[in-house]
């Protein structure tokens, strides 16, 4: 691969990297650190409804989970940076085939070409 077309793909991965940083970090800021009566702008003691603890838990519950996938993506996208360090960035790590740059593209941090993608899923 080119490494004008390499330092295009270095510089799209910090921008996602970057991204996903800032969007774990919103998350978390905004759902598990908020208590509900900041959320609402209830001052009073009241005991909260349990549909209402309900829905908290659900959200807190889809915030980590979004950060989970978050953090996995993170992980690759930096496996993606140390492999364009190396010099293997774009080749298949399964067959050792160039991953087609449709591919790259859509999916910047892929690992492998779409045949062998699609064989170990």
């Amino acid at each position: 691969m080119k490494k004008a077309d390499v330092q295009v793909y270095r510089e799209r991965l910090i921008t996602m990297r970057a991204r996903l940083r800032g969007d774990v970090n919103n998350m978390a800021d905004a759902t598990l650190r908020k208590r509900r009566s900041d959320a609402n702008g209830d001052l009073s003691s009241m005991p909260i409804h349990m549909a209402d603890m309900g829905t908290d838990n659900f959200e807190q519950e889809f915030t980590l989970q979004l950060m989970q996938s978050d953090g996995d993506t993170l992980g690759q996208i930096e496996n993606a940076l140390e492999r364009i360090e190396e010099g293997v960035y774009g080749e298949c790590e399964s067959c050792g085939v160039r991953i087609p740059k449709a591919r790259l593209n859509a999916l910047p941090y892929a690992t492998t070409c779409v045949k062998c993608a699609s064989e170990r899923d």
